[in-house]
């Protein structure tokens, strides 16, 4: 060999150590579903607040084991059972360098009260928040709150600075499909830096050296890669260009688990899939029954439910990977027991029966609003039940679209029936109950109620639990709460998804229930 040749050698393998060395700090992660913004006050979106919780941190976070932990706070007492005291971690930077303050706390909590956002219900219960010094705010309570800490973990913290040079101060407005400096740049004290979007096709990330904790694995960059097409998500899987894979085709699962390249990673979501009818609306938008509201009859919802066979989608469409849900609210959450998480039995005669004496014998149209690229199987999910309800006379136009151009739909009041997946981010049931089902009102009150759902007993139920610190007592009101909603059928459960993830073999992560995967629990080698 040449002295040129053995030089040309030893630069090819240092090259290629070099890369190797690269792509094993780069977890390269891909799953169905884009973000919908990177303003972290706009939109209770799960994809989103995956990504964010990445940059923007809150006052606690949970560890491993999703127990409580301190974050952006190190301490919290409680002066009273309506004040509690926190202390903010000294010596924190934003990753633009500049100090973390309880001006950022104070600018923030005003931030994600605005009401053109979608994330209220982490600030619930709370009135105000005051600078007691620069690190030391005090949060003053409308009443004892239970679950505090746990809502305020997606409470996440702004620079006031940053967000007032860029005129960020107000929260994109999703709806109005109006943007702002927040909308597509993000700067936060977490261990990561979002350094580029590009919707629809990756999202990029660095690692943040100057993170006040310590960073306790490998990866130093994260690329984000939303695949809408379950063969080419999977293809991108076997071919080495993904790492991990969270949204993982459920026909594709028992050849992916005899893959020795690659290793499965099960377990639950909290979050369960139901459908969501228009039942306050005088006459629905999109129906041939004019003058009056079908769905506002709890016969024709009961018929619905009773219509729709749960043990056929969870064997032929996701191969067994979901629980036929009786509640809204999935295994793991508190307030689900077994006993009342009972799905409705298929029953097709029992429901056209009810449909004869509800006054519609041969059914009615209506339009059904499905996204295509967020939930398991989401779109095939809509065409099995459009074909069920065919059976009982209704006829359900259906209308599948993206998670963006969907969301803008039913957020707008522009649906009359929509199906969507509600994940459980405090893992108690109040988050459900507070967001999906008590009367709309301003604030975190039916924030994402869209259905126009107003039902006293339930409202009474819902605000009582909000500041009951008896245990037994709150949960006898959550349990009468779910047991009301389900009784009452204002919205229709279909099932809770089950999540596997997939992954190379030399990839170690966490597996999350909240279907938040996070580079700070993540190795790659």
């Amino acid at each position: 060999m040449t002295l040129k040749s053995l030089l040309a050698s030893i630069a090819f393998g240092l090259a290629a150590l070099t890369a190797t060395a690269t792509s094993a700090q780069t977890l390269r992660w891909a799953a169905q579903n884009d973000i919908l913004t990177l303003d972290p006050h706009s939109q209770n979106h799960a994809t989103t607040n995956a990504i964010l919780m990445h940059t923007y941190e809150s006052l606690a976070r949970y560890n491993e084991k999703f127990q409580v932990e301190p974050a952006l706070a190190t301490k919290w007492t409680t002066i009273s059972p309506t004040q509690i005291r926190f202390e903010l971690r000294k010596g924190v930077k934003f990753q633009d360098g500049t100090p973390f303050t309880a001006d950022d706390v104070i600018f923030s909590f005003n931030r994600i009260r605005q009401p053109q956002g979608t994330m209220q219900i982490y600030v619930t219960g709370i009135n105000e928040i005051r600078k007691i010094d620069d690190h030391t705010i005090d949060m003053i309570l409308a009443g004892p709150n239970p679950i505090l800490l746990r809502n305020i973990i997606d409470f996440r913290i702004m620079s006031k600075a940053w967000a007032e040079k860029n005129r960020a101060t107000q929260v994109q407005d999703f709806k109005a499909k109006e943007e702002n400096f927040a909308s597509r740049n993000a700067m936060g004290t977490g261990p990561y830096k979002i350094t580029g979007w590009t919707p629809e096709q990756k999202i990029t990330m660095t690692i943040h050296t100057g993170w006040w904790d310590k960073h306790q694995n490998n990866v130093k960059e994260v690329i984000y890669s939303p695949i809408k097409s379950d063969p080419t998500r999977v293809a991108a899987l076997l071919s080495g260009d993904v790492d991990l894979l969270t949204d993982v085709p459920t026909q594709d699962m028992a050849k992916l688990r005899t893959d020795s390249k690659l290793k499965v990673v099960d377990g639950p979501e909290v979050r369960t899939i139901y459908y969501a009818p228009d039942v306050g609306s005088a006459e629905l938008k999109y129906s041939n029954i004019k003058g009056k509201n079908p769905f506002a009859d709890k016969r024709v919802r009961q018929a619905l439910s009773m219509a729709i066979d749960r043990e056929a989608i969870k064997r032929n469409l996701m191969r067994g990977l979901s629980i036929p849900a009786g509640l809204l609210v999935a295994p793991g959450v508190n307030g689900n027991t077994p006993e009342l998480d009972v799905a409705t039995r298929y029953d097709l005669d029992g429901a056209k029966k009810l449909m004869a004496e509800a006054g519609y014998p041969d059914g009615f149209e209506i339009r059904m609003n499905c996204p295509n690229n967020r939930y398991v199987n989401d779109e095939e999910i809509c065409q099995a039940v459009v074909a069920m309800w065919a059976r009982l006379g209704v006829k359900a136009q259906l209308m599948a679209e993206g998670m963006a151009t969907f969301a803008l739909k039913f957020q707008n009041f522009d649906s009359s029936l929509y199906m969507l997946g509600w994940g459980v981010a405090t893992y108690d049931a109040q988050y459900t109950l507070q967001s999906l089902v008590r009367t709309r009102t301003t604030g975190a009150d039916g924030n994402y109620n869209f259905s126009k759902i107003s039902d006293p007993t339930l409202d009474r139920l819902i605000d009582a639990m909000k500041t009951e610190t008896d245990t037994a007592k709150r949960n006898t009101m959550i349990r009468d709460a779910l047991v009301r909603l389900r009784d009452e059928v204002w919205l229709i459960p279909i099932h809770h998804q089950m999540r596997p993830w997939v992954m190379k073999q030399g990839v170690t992560t966490v597996h999350r229930s909240d279907d938040r995967p996070e580079a700070r629990f993540t190795s790659v080698r």
